[in-house]
């Protein structure tokens, strides 16, 4: 039998491995569910990712990357004379235009770090990433601030079932940077 080669299969495997959790919840991940999800064998998952953990650890990844690459497309944080407080709330407000299945996706993967040691180095790859932007416009502890700012905000949107309050964060953002 020849072997078909598909440089994809992984990239597909990863999502298909987001959109099981985005359905069923991190306890229904399996190689079976994905490979299913996929529409790949299951040999293949288990050839490109060994463990569940390793493949939470790319589905975070590409998560994290969702919101990171919003944050590099705007230029605003760049420039001294933009709103700061004002952009964040922005991003903020743009990240839950889509609904709020990619965030609660995104911070169920987030909060696997809590018992899911792996993970952590992953969550903590995004924190640093953003305060490393952040920090281009206030110093580093202002930068944390701000980020824990926004997964607060973020947070008590997805637990309470409130909407999103753009002008509220943009107030509350703007107090802490200053």
């Amino acid at each position: 039998m020849t072997r078909r080669y598909d440089p994809e299969r992984r990239g597909r495997i990863i999502d298909a491995a987001i959109r099981v959790v985005g359905a069923k919840g991190i306890a229904g991940l399996s190689h079976r569910s994905v490979a299913a999800e996929a529409d790949v064998p299951l040999g293949s998952t288990t050839y490109h990712f060994a463990s569940l953990d390793e493949l939470l650890i790319a589905a975070l990844r590409r998560s994290n990357e969702n919101f990171a690459e919003l944050m590099r497309e705007c230029g605003a944080l760049a420039d001294p004379a933009a709103d700061l407080a004002g952009e964040l709330a922005g991003l903020l407000g743009e990240y839950f235009s889509g609904g709020r299945g990619r965030a609660e996706l995104e911070y169920e993967l987030y909060l696997a770090a809590l018992r899911r040691p792996a993970l952590r180095p992953v969550a903590a790859e995004w924190t640093d990433g953003t305060a490393d932007l952040l920090s281009r416009r206030t110093d580093p502890a202002t930068a944390r601030a701000l980020i824990a700012l926004m997964d607060g905000i973020c947070l008590q949107v997805l637990l309470t079932g409130g909407e999103y309050d753009e002008a509220y964060a943009r107030e509350m953002l703007g107090r802490v940077a200053g």
